[in-house]
């Protein structure tokens, strides 16, 4: 296997870790309105990503830094031509950040509340558009022969795309509910488990429907294997559910986000972006990868460096792995 095909994989491993982790906690944030009932429980939501959200993220920074350093051909056609989103992208997660850190800087309730609208409203953007994007990486975009985006922003409001951006709002919440289930203590536990069950139903339809779509367009054999487990896996999740054992089902759950990624992954090789006007102007994992030595320095940056963010960042999840409830927020307490 060749350096650039190595770096394609990684790319898809930091891509899937990103989409597990800050997965749940898009689906968290969506729930502090869909689930909670009061500020108190709001509180409870927010705290059971609370010390994790931000090493979370850290998983989308190092899939851009990777992106940039092994594929920039990749990475500025797609920068360039998906800037709106990519935008609206980067001002959600900066706002979703600063309402993470200020919702409890002061005892006001309108205050706190416009705060917990901005995590509600970011989460569904973003997990909304991360949809929309991949697909239409997947799918392909105009990209003219000196490898340069030749569309506009409609191009990407295409049918496939939308139904991308509501299997990954669909799928991460269902997510964040199981999380929630898992992370909860008391009635926010129970109706977190019986939220978490018409979500999975919903995400099975439309997550069934854009997943077959993918695979007539572009699948191949691997990409059907992990179609299937994707599907499997979030049917068990959902099975797990019912029967109360959130632990398995958080992991169901994952696989299914796992499994889902990979397979996007393995329809788009060896693109990285395909060309909807001229195949051969498609940009590729050969075409679009940095020179073999930089790939090769990188390759042992990341074999030392990998290691150490993965142990603390497992770390911290074992730190924070109690659950919680109300009777864990003091009376009057923003935190």
């Amino acid at each position: 296997m060749h350096l650039h095909d190595v770096w394609f994989v990684l790319i898809a491993v930091l891509w899937i870790g990103y989409f597990f982790l800050e997965g749940f906690d898009f689906g968290v944030g969506v729930l502090t309105k869909l689930l909670a009932r009061d500020r108190a429980e709001k509180r409870v939501l927010i705290n059971t990503i609370g010390p994790v959200w931000d090493g979370n993220e850290v998983w989308l920074l190092s899939a851009g830094g990777a992106t940039f350093a092994a594929f920039p051909e990749w990475y500025a056609t797609l920068f360039s031509g998906f800037y709106l989103p990519l935008l609206v992208i980067l001002v959600c997660l900066i706002v979703r950040g600063v309402a993470f850190e200020y919702r409890a800087k002061r005892d006001d309730d309108r205050w706190q509340t416009n705060w917990e609208h901005a995590i509600f409203y970011t989460s569904v953007i973003v997990a909304f558009l991360w949809g929309v994007a991949f697909a239409n990486i997947v799918r392909g975009v105009k990209i003219n022969a000196q490898g340069e985006y030749a569309g506009n922003i409609l191009d990407l409001l295409n049918p496939y795309a939308l139904l991308g951006g509501l299997v990954t709002l669909s799928l991460f919440t269902f997510h964040g509910a199981v999380f929630t289930a898992l992370k909860t203590l008391g009635d926010i536990r129970e109706r977190a488990r019986r939220t978490a069950t018409w979500l999975g139903l919903a995400t099975a339809v439309l997550a069934l429907g854009f997943l077959l779509w993918t695979q007539a367009d572009s699948g191949d054999g691997k990409s059907l294997i992990a179609l299937l487990v994707a599907v499997v896996a979030l049917v068990s999740a959902v099975g797990l559910n019912l029967a109360g054992r959130e632990g398995w089902s958080f992991a169901y759950s994952g696989v299914t986000v796992v499994a889902a990624v990979a397979m996007l992954f393995l329809a788009l090789f060896p693109d990285v972006m395909p060309s909807t006007l001229n195949d051969d102007w498609s940009l590729t994992v050969t075409s679009a990868a940095s020179t073999p030595y930089t790939l090769k320095i990188m390759t042992w940056c990341a074999g030392i460096a990998t290691p150490v963010v993965l142990l603390y960042q497992g770390w911290t999840y074992w730190v924070f792995r109690k659950r919680i409830g109300t009777q864990n927020i003091a009376a009057g307490s923003a935190h």
